[in-house]
């Protein structure tokens, strides 16, 4: 009776045995490259949510005190805003008059004005002028100019420089170049028209002075010191609404006072909701940072399956991380953060209670500065402390971030060669497998020929 081999497919064969060639060794590298891309990621994140934190400090030592102030009007007159350098303080002010843009308007513009009109020159009332070339104004070449091609030309004149903006309008069906001045104040606003180099008469009479409505008068802002009418050392004239005159204090006017009205006071002072603002963005930002730091550092559960952070057991991070809490117990005059209600939890983060915030500001208003301190070149206080401490992991090219990147990207380069090479030895694996079945395959095929043969002679024999 003829005994059948079993079949087999080459290829599949060739397969399933390069792939347990090579499956030990692709474990390994397996399990290295994951690895390193851990680490990649968590440099990363450790880069970014350090230079968050370090902007953070950055941020608070740019202001000239943590501490901030705060500046009201008595009455609806306008806005102002103190900086940390303001002085505490009550002022009186009267809003004689707002400063405002000029505005004129030139009507009955034809639309008809030749494309070669010339040029105009567009005054204004410091005796500053520019000239507009009526020539490159016609865009639709269609040798006529509109009220909106000369407002366009006017407003795109490099040496109309934004001082004045064009524009037209319709009313009662007539057509009107309407030019604002761009800033407020008498000597910002529009003069009129030269149009001694307008070639085309129509245009030049409707551009002419007489053609001329002033819409808005531009006039300069006018605000005492004290009452209306008082000592002239104490009228304020000038082009803008915001006046700096009160040093740290920025005064924006929107609303003019009625003849002899009363002053509106400003009031200057300590603002304790900003001041706890300033303290709270230290104390998310820290937070924020330390998650960082305890996403990376996990120790992981094995009963729950929670993986560890790819640094678990990192000795340099738990070093900053001590380090960081040390820095934050910096003592300045015999007070720390801790007495103005910022105080660490059992978990390191920070919480602010901003009540002891606000008695410790009572109490000692300038202690809180002193603390927080500066970063950056003259570094002092919690602030510098941290800033150089961060800088060292931080630091382009020579910190423990950029140290760490380099070796782990070289690892990871070394990790690539030897996949391809494992790659390499698959595929030859594979090759040598493919070929050696396909001839077993090819010799086996033979071999069931030749015994079909030998069972068909057989079989007439016994018949």
């Amino acid at each position: 009776m003829a005994t059948t081999a079993p079949t087999f497919d080459p290829k599949s064969t060739a397969t399933n045995l390069a792939q347990l060639y090579v499956e030990g060794r692709q474990k390994i590298l397996t399990t290295q490259s994951n690895s390193a891309s851990a680490v990649a990621s968590a440099l990363t994140k450790l880069s970014s949510a350090m230079s968050t934190f370090r902007s953070t400090l950055s941020a608070l030592s740019g202001q000239s005190s943590v501490l901030a102030n705060k500046a009201s009007f008595s009455a609806e007159v306008g806005t102002a805003t103190a900086s940390a350098s303001a002085a505490p303080g009550n002022y009186q002010f009267y809003v004689e008059q707002l400063a405002t843009a000029g505005q004129v308007s030139y009507n009955g513009i034809s639309n008809t004005a030749a494309a070669t009109a010339g040029n105009m020159i567009v005054t204004l009332a410091d005796g500053s002028n520019f000239t507009v070339t009526l020539a490159s104004a016609d865009k639709n070449l269609d040798g006529t100019l509109t009220a909106k091609e000369i407002a366009a030309a006017i407003n795109v004149e490099a040496g109309n420089n934004a001082r004045v903006t064009a524009s037209t309008m319709t009313v009662a069906g007539q057509t009107r170049l309407v030019l604002t001045s761009s800033k407020t104040g008498a000597d910002n606003g529009v003069v009129g028209i030269d149009t001694s180099q307008i070639t085309d008469p129509g245009l030049a009479a409707e551009l002419d002075g007489a053609n001329q409505t002033v819409l808005q008068t531009a006039k300069d802002a006018v605000v005492w010191i004290g009452a209306q009418g008082g000592d002239p050392a104490n009228r304020l004239q000038q082009a803008s609404n915001t006046f700096n005159v009160i040093d740290g204090v920025s005064m924006t006017f929107t609303k003019a006072q009625a003849p002899l009205e009363n002053p509106v006071a400003l009031t200057v002072g300590r603002d304790d909701a900003a001041t706890a603002t300033n303290v709270q963005n230290f104390v998310d930002s820290w937070n924020k940072l330390l998650a960082v730091f305890k996403e990376v550092s996990a120790a992981g559960d094995p009963a729950s399956g929670k993986a560890a952070g790819i640094y678990a057991n990192d000795a340099g991070l738990s070093a900053l991380k001590g380090r960081m809490q040390e820095l934050l117990r910096t003592e300045t005059g015999g007070s720390s953060l801790v007495a103005y209600g910022i105080a660490a939890q059992r978990d390191g983060t920070l919480a602010l209670d901003k009540t002891r915030l606000g008695k410790a500001l009572t109490a000692n208003p300038d202690g809180l500065d002193a603390i927080f301190g500066k970063s950056g070149a003259n570094a002092t206080g919690v602030l510098g402390g941290l800033d150089g401490l961060l800088n060292s992991w931080t630091k382009a090219g020579t910190g423990q971030l950029a140290t760490r990147k380099d070796s782990n990207v070289r690892l990871q380069a070394t990790l690539a060669t030897r996949q391809a090479a494992l790659e390499t030895q698959y595929d030859n694996a594979y090759k040598r497998y493919l070929a050696q079945f396909t001839q077993l395959q090819s010799l086996q095929s033979q071999m069931n020929g030749t015994t079909s043969m030998f069972d068909a002679l057989f079989s007439k024999s016994d018949s």
